[in-house]
Formats: structure tokens, C-alpha cells, sequence
């Protein structure tokens, strides 16, 4: 066997045929089987290197591309404005009327409570009219004491001064109440106030009269224009002979100024029944006339009371002022408000005359009568009218 020398120039030359002898041989081994390939392992972060560049695809959050994309808002209304920039407004006039109605029992008195609409007519003009509602009010007064304070009888003043005080002793802490007297003129002691020891003061004042005149009728017709300027219902508390001596209206034009007055009930109180009863019936001219002229002033304290749907009152003693005031309360603290649609819708002005009626449910007459089976009377307390709206201008 022959030893080549390692570095003997034959085993160079051998070992350089081996090697082109497999360099073929590694060229089909790696056509046949593909290179495996390998995950490449990125270079260490270099921090003075450059930033590294994402590419300009920015992928939305899984939230946001999530959310439905909204509709597209309805375009706003245009706004449309007036020539000048000019206000308009549209105005339907619906008339409606409220009529306040008492109903009490001639024996006591007494309001008479749970009555509904059905148990109401209201008639105007002669026309049943349909109640939309029916309500009861208890509600603070606003009252006038129109006073007659003339020096024609001390027996007069004594009866207006009595009847006065005893309406003072039946005002609540939250009624508002002037003070007015008259004799040739109209005199204010007190405004509207509900402060008791002022009223109390204005009617201690009452000591010695000026004139004999009574001008009731100018002084009503004042009262009633002073009224007219206060909102709500007002009441005037009239305590005085009926008499009117000198005044510049005349009954005709003071009827007419009552009947046209809205929201205003007058009750009236005569005085000087007594005297009348002792000296008004004797026989002779002068009894007869001055008998006459009390009937007379009577029957116009009582047309002013019936007109705006009040109470007339003429007491002999002083003993029958605490139910008279008594009755007075119930009326003005307890009373039904009827309310309705007139079937004449027309406004001109014109004065309806109307009438409350109480029915029951077939129509007829209301009956009432007490726990024991017996009929009560009873009357219902109302104004007889009012005017209509004039045409609006």
C-alpha cells in the first residue's frame, strides 16, 4: 500500500476531484428538497437608529369599526321671519259665562252643599243652555261697607253703627274691606285693607254727621265704578235707609249702572224699621206719606240686591244682626260657580237676561226635605243677567 505525504502534490490532486465530484451531487439534493425556511430574527433595537416607518394604512379599533355608521341628520327647517321682524298672533274668541248662584233654605238659612251640574238650569233669554262645569268656592271676600252717615235721625246712625260692627265682628284675616259714608257726598275712610284695627278706627270716627242729604244714588254709582277697576268678585255691604234726597242720577240711570255692573253683589241692610213700625203706620197725611217713601226706599234697596244677585235685609232688632251677617258668610264664603257656553255667541253688547233653576233628573222642579221626610223651601240666590262682549275692534 502506498503512503501519500500529506502534502505530497497526488493528495492535493485527489482531494480536488472529490471535491467537484460532490459539488453536482449537493445541486440535485437541493432541487429535490427545498430549503427549510426559517423566521427571521430582527436586528437589536439600536437606539440612535432611525424610527421605524408603519406605512400610511392606519387600521381602525375593533370598537370603532364595530359601531354602525349613523344616518345622516334630516336637514334643519328654514327658519321664516316676519316683514320688520313683526309679531302676529291669531286670536279665537270663545265666549264663556260664569254665573254665581246660592242656593240656601228659607227656614235656616244654610247653604245647601252636594248639588251637581245636573241639578242646575240655566236658562238665557228663555234658551237652556248646557253647563260645562260646577264648583263650589270658598274664597276670601273683597267687600265695600258703604255707610249712610247723614244727620237726619240719631235712631238711623244707632241702627247703621250696629249692623257695621256686627259685619266687623264677622271679617276673617284674609278679607279685604273699605270703608265708604254718605251724605251730600262720598266720603273714603278707608281704603281696602285687611288690617281690622284700621276698620275698626274708620268706624269709631262715625260721631257727628256733616249733612242731612242721603245721595244713595251717586254714591252707589261711584261705589260700583270704583268697583269695576278691582279683578275678581267684590261685594258691597249697603247699610242705610234707602233714601236718596239730592243726587244728580236719577233711579233709571243708577238701575242701569247696577245692571251693568260685572262681578259686583250688592247686599243691602235697612235701617230704621223700628221707627217705622212705631210711627210710619199712624194715621193721618203725614204718616201715610212718610210710610210711602219707606216702602219706597225699601223697595229700591231690595231691586239693587235682586239685580246683581244679593240679599235684601230689614231688621227690626238688633237682635236679628248675628244671623243676618250669619246669612251674609254662607252666601259670600259658600257659593256655586256655573259655568257655560252661551248658545248666543254673538258679541254685541247686549244685555241676557238669565235665570238658575233647580231640576232633577228627569227635569222637573227640584224637591227637597229634611231627615224626617218634610218639604224644604229654599231659593236660589243669582244675578238676573249680564252684558255681552262688545265686537273686539
Amino acid at each position: 500500500m502506498m503512503t501519500i505525504h500529506p502534502h505530497h502534490p497526488a493528495r492535493v490532486l485527489l482531494l480536488a476531484a472529490c471535491t467537484l465530484f460532490l459539488l453536482p451531487l449537493s445541486g440535485a439534493h437541493a432541487q429535490a428538497t427545498p430549503p427549510q425556511q426559517t423566521k427571521p430574527v430582527p436586528p437589536p433595537p439600536d437606539e440612535a437608529g432611525p424610527t421605524t416607518d408603519n406605512g400610511s394604512i392606519v387600521l381602525k379599533k375593533k370598537k370603532e369599526a364595530d359601531e354602525p355608521t349613523p344616518a345622516p341628520a334630516a336637514p334643519a327647517a328654514p327658519k321664516v321671519k316676519n316683514p320688520n321682524g313683526d309679531t302676529y298672533s291669531l286670536r279665537i274668541d270663545v265666549p264663556i259665562v260664569n254665573i254665581d248662584a246660592n242656593v240656601i233654605l228659607d227656614k235656616t238659612h244654610q247653604f245647601v252643599p252636594g248639588l251637581k251640574a245636573n241639578n242646575f238650569l240655566v236658562l238665557e233669554d228663555g234658551v237652556p243652555q248646557t253647563i260645562t262645569s260646577v264648583r263650589v268656592a270658598q274664597t276670601p271676600i273683597t267687600a265695600v261697607m258703604l255707610l249712610e252717615f247723614a244727620a237726619n235721625s240719631y235712631y238711623l246712625i244707632n241702627d247703621m253703627r250696629n249692623a257695621s260692627y256686627y259685619f266687623f265682628r264677622s271679617l276673617r284675616p284674609d278679607d279685604y274691606v273699605a270703608v265708604m259714608t254718605y251724605d251730600l257726598k262720598t266720603h273714603i275712610l278707608t281704603d281696602f285693607t285687611n288690617n281690622k284695627d284700621t276698620i275698626a278706627q274708620s268706624l269709631q270716627s262715625l260721631i257727628i254727621p256733616g249733612f242731612s242729604d242721603t245721595n244713595l244714588f251717586d254714591a252707589l254709582y261711584e261705589t260700583l265704578d270704583r268697583c269695576s277697576r278691582i279683578e275678581g268678585r267684590k261685594y258691597i255691604i249697603l247699610i242705610g235707609s234707602g233714601r236718596d234726597t239730592f243726587s244728580k242720577l236719577t233711579l233709571d240711570k243708577i238701575l242701569a249702572k247696577v245692571k251693568s255692573s260685572t262681578n259686583t253683589t250688592i247686599f243691602t241692610i235697612g235701617t230704621g224699621a223700628l221707627i217705622n213700625e212705631m210711627y210710619g203706620g199712624r194715621g193721618g197725611m203725614n204718616g201715610a206719606i212718610a210710610n210711602l217713601d219707606y216702602l219706597q226706599a225699601q223697595n229700591q234697596l231690595n231691586t239693587f240686591a235682586a239685580m246683581t244677585g244679593g240679599m235684601s235685609f230689614n231688621p227690626v232688632f238688633q237682635g236679628a244682626l248675628p244671623d243676618v251677617f250669619a246669612q251674609i258668610n254662607d252666601s259670600i264664603r259658600n257659593e256655586y260657580v256655573l259655568t257655560y257656553r252661551p248658545t248666543n255667541n254673538k258679541n254685541d253688547g247686549s244685555y241676557r237676561k238669565v235665570k238658575v233653576l233647580l231640576v232633577d233628573n228627569e227635569g222637573h222642579p227640584l224637591r227637597m226635605q229634611d231627615e224626617k221626610g218634610h218639604p224644604q223651601k229654599y231659593s236660589i240666590i243669582a244675578r238676573d243677567g249680564y252684558n255681552a262682549k262688545l265686537p273686539v275692534e
